[in-house]
């Protein structure tokens, strides 16, 4: 915990995809929520098989999901979603042509329901 989920269309062919996990899980350490760096989980998805709205134009998106334990105030939700909206802006290169969105969510774990396990390598 927490775990970054970011799904982008596949017509992102510019994004550095391993650069932009790595900003996002500088955020996340410097938003100070987290106790250890090594309990962030970040991962990528692009997406071949989507559809934006019903315009015939190309279009674009990445929508980052983040899972943090619950019990975190709405403030501290939004600074979250905040400042990783702020590294996508900066991460995610926009293409003449090509309609851009970029959203963050942030969502609740369940901490009486939530398992984990580590095995130090």
């Amino acid at each position: 915990m927490p775990h970054l989920h970011v799904e982008y269309t596949d017509n992102l062919r510019e994004l550095d995809v391993d650069r932009l996990l790595l900003r996002l899980n500088h955020a996340l350490v410097a938003s100070g929520q987290f106790a250890d760096e090594l309990d962030i989980k970040s991962r990528a998805v692009a997406l071949a098989s989507y559809r934006v709205g019903i315009a015939p134009n190309e279009r674009a998106f990445a929508h980052a999901k983040l899972a943090i334990l619950s019990g975190r105030s709405p403030e501290v939700k939004q600074q979250l979603s905040t400042s990783l909206l702020e590294v996508l802006k900066e991460a995610v290169p926009g293409t003449p042509g090509l309609s851009l969105q970029l959203c963050v969510e942030v969502l609740d774990i369940e901490r009486d329901s939530y398992s984990k396990f580590y095995l130090p390598g």
